[in-house]
């Protein structure tokens, strides 16, 4: 089983997680939506996941990436790219770092 990739503790995690939730939370803000709206435009059931990510208690679907990327109104590769800093740090940085 893949449980850890990251080969980070709990807490280390949780940070990245929170750290990625107020990402989120600050994008959603800047186009002035509110978690309702937000949850309508993503497809998802109850706002309270929207409010469960903001804190870090969550992630979001890779197959859902575009949705979230269009309603919060970032580039799709951008939004990918932001996510993987906080959901798979060191994919991250393989990709991205300057060798």
């Amino acid at each position: 089983m893949y449980g850890n990739p990251q080969r980070r503790n709990a807490s280390d995690v949780q940070d990245l997680r929170r750290e990625g939730g107020r990402w989120l939370k600050e994008r959603r803000e800047e186009i002035g939506l509110s978690q309702r709206q937000l949850a309508a435009k993503v497809g998802a059931d109850y706002y309270t996941f929207i409010s469960q990510l903001e804190t870090g208690r969550g992630r979001i679907p890779p197959d859902r990436y575009r949705d979230w990327a269009r309603a919060l109104e970032v580039p799709e590769k951008v939004f990918v790219r932001e996510l993987l800093r906080f959901y798979d740090p060191t994919t991250y940085e393989i990709l991205f770092s300057e060798d």
